[in-house]
């Protein structure tokens, strides 16, 4: 039989509360959005938030998630330039990840190094001091936690072991890493939105997605984490209206995404994520200006000057 390869135990990146530059926040989000523009090749991050959510006014009411069985990458393109979200089939359930079980996770990949957010981490979900938890995947799989209390959540993780088993469709001409969610049954994102397109691929168990347009924001009583990334303290599933009454108005729409779905959530859609089982997700954000946007001539960097 042949040898087993060695798995190279890699570090960790370092926490946000770590990174340089923690003791000036103003300075750290000038930088921030300088490089988000830079990166997705618009002359200002918000001026294109802008051009997101006026894009949004003009769309249908959604009354479901519409499911669409592997697109090919014209498809997709003219699909997703209707800025609606929607799930796509055929895609995922043909990953080798998707045949692994969780046994075999712990099994071949319980010495990779995870990062697993604990405590209250839907209140402090847009903290950079947020509390987490360092451990061997092997130790996380193993965790038991009380009824009461949030599962911890290894969540926005890029684990490269396990995105080899994985098949990416070339949807977007550039996109970031890979990212991992892994989590048993009441692990929750809260309602946030990202200012890039995304397809959020379910690898193993089901989870119950909220979502709601981006224009209204005006509803959620949102903040600010960083330039690409708006959160709101609004719960979908159980909302607060004495604390926020003009939630009230906004349109959430409910998706269940199952073992090999992938969903397409437009730049700018606000979403709010939880497991009802055990559940192995991976996501990949678009790194350009938002499909919705056809390429707003207005929004475009100006090229650099020759020399």
């Amino acid at each position: 039989m042949a040898d087993q390869p060695t798995l190279r135990r890699p570090e960790l990146p370092p926490r946000p509360a770590d990174l340089p530059g923690h003791d000036d926040p103003a300075a750290r989000r000038r930088a921030q959005e300088a490089r988000d523009a830079l990166v997705r090749g618009v002359s200002s991050i918000g001026a294109m938030r802008d051009a997101v959510r006026a894009a949004s006014r003009a769309l249908p009411a959604l009354a479901e998630v519409a499911r669409v069985r592997r697109p090919t990458a014209a498809a997709f393109l003219a699909r997703a330039a209707q800025g609606l979200p929607f799930v796509m089939t055929g895609i995922v359930d043909r990953w080798p990840l998707s045949a692994l079980t969780p046994q075999v996770l712990r099994e071949q990949y319980g010495a990779v190094p995870v990062r697993a957010r604990i405590g209250d981490y839907v209140n402090t979900a847009f903290a950079r001091d947020r509390a987490m938890r360092d451990m061997a995947m092997a130790d996380y799989l193993g965790l038991v936690t009380g009824e009461g209390e949030l599962p911890p959540y290894v969540g926005n993780l890029e684990l490269r072991e396990l995105n080899r088993l994985c098949h990416w469709p070339g949807y977007f001409a550039k996109m970031g890493p890979p990212r991992f969610w892994i989590g048993p049954a009441r692990t929750v994102t809260p309602l946030h939105c990202d200012f890039d397109d995304n397809i959020f691929a379910q690898v193993w168990g089901s989870k119950r997605i909220f979502l709601v347009p981006p224009h209204h924001d005006a509803f959620l009583y949102t903040r600010e984490a960083n330039p690409v990334l708006f959160g709101s303290p609004v719960d979908p599933e159980a909302p607060d209206f004495a604390r926020f009454p003009l939630a009230r108005q906004a349109s959430m729409i409910e998706c269940i995404v199952g073992p090999g779905d992938m969903l397409y959530v437009p730049a700018g859609w606000y979403h709010q994520v939880r497991a009802l089982g055990f559940s192995l997700s991976a996501n990949r954000w678009a790194r350009a200006m938002p499909l919705a946007l056809h390429g707003t001539a207005a929004l475009l960097r100006p090229a650099a000057p020759p020399g």
